[in-house]
């Protein structure tokens, strides 16, 4: 686990995590007064449009960018987007975004997976993407292997999450498998992590890592937001359904 990069030798660290495990944890990326004012954009958001979700075990916004603009100044500082590119470089851009509020009785829970599907405006059928699937009015389409190997995701953590309120498990260096399946999985020679991250502080992993969450045992709230991130042009007349 480590705090918020202070130099080159900390940066090595997470592009070595990211390259070997597939993920790095990065602590104290936000203060909690930073947080604070992120809930607060929250709890103005209007959770009426088609873009949310919400029920007894989960609150989803899909889009959250888009629904709440307002926020992007609150996560997008100085300090977070020089950490993303001391580890990427500056060819990245924001292509989804979901906000997760995993309440404290919550039972939701999610098997072990790869996230293998993009979202894009509209369905265009073009050679090498597929199959389709669209949920809440939301299209989403298996892209090529290499673009999902390109991509990375952010997790910012607003609450102190552990293995009782729905950590991530993950499979270290199963990124570097194409295609896993989970029923596939060989425990004899697969180890799995469960991945603490403190209150502001980034989870920043690939989407081919193996993960899953547990249902929350712990009576503690679990809310993050999901940033998604590529340097891929799609083809034509394909389009990233949220980037900025």
């Amino acid at each position: 686990m480590n705090d918020a990069p202070t130099d080159i030798d900390t940066t090595t660290i997470y592009i070595d995590e990211i390259a070997t495990k597939g993920y790095t944890i990065v602590h104290s990326v936000f203060s909690h007064e930073e947080i604070d004012f992120m809930h607060k954009a929250l709890s103005s958001a209007d959770t009426s449009r088609l873009t949310f979700r919400k029920s007894a075990d989960l609150f989803a916004i899909r889009q959250f960018l888009k629904e709440l603009p307002e926020i992007k100044s609150l996560i997008f500082t100085r300090s977070f987007e020089q950490l993303l590119t001391s580890i990427f470089g500056d060819s990245y851009f924001v292509v989804k975004s979901i906000y997760f509020d995993k309440p404290e009785d919550s039972n939701w829970f999610v098997a072990y997976h790869q996230d293998l599907t993009i979202s894009v405006k509209s369905r265009q059928d073009i050679a090498g993407f597929g199959p389709w699937t669209v949920k809440q009015d939301q299209f989403a389409v298996q892209p090529p292997l290499e673009i999902l190997q390109q991509n990375f995701t952010v997790r910012i953590h607003l609450d102190n999450t552990d293995e009782h309120n729905g950590a991530l498990r993950v499979v270290p260096g199963s990124h570097r498998k194409g295609i896993y399946r989970p029923e596939t999985i060989d425990w004899s020679k697969e180890t799995e992590e469960v991945c603490p991250v403190s209150k502001g502080g980034i989870m920043v992993m690939r989407p081919l890592l193996l993960h899953s969450s547990s249902r929350t045992t712990s009576k503690h709230r679990r809310r993050v937001i999901h940033i998604e991130f590529s340097n891929v042009s799609l083809p034509e007349p394909l389009k990233w359904s949220e980037i900025s």
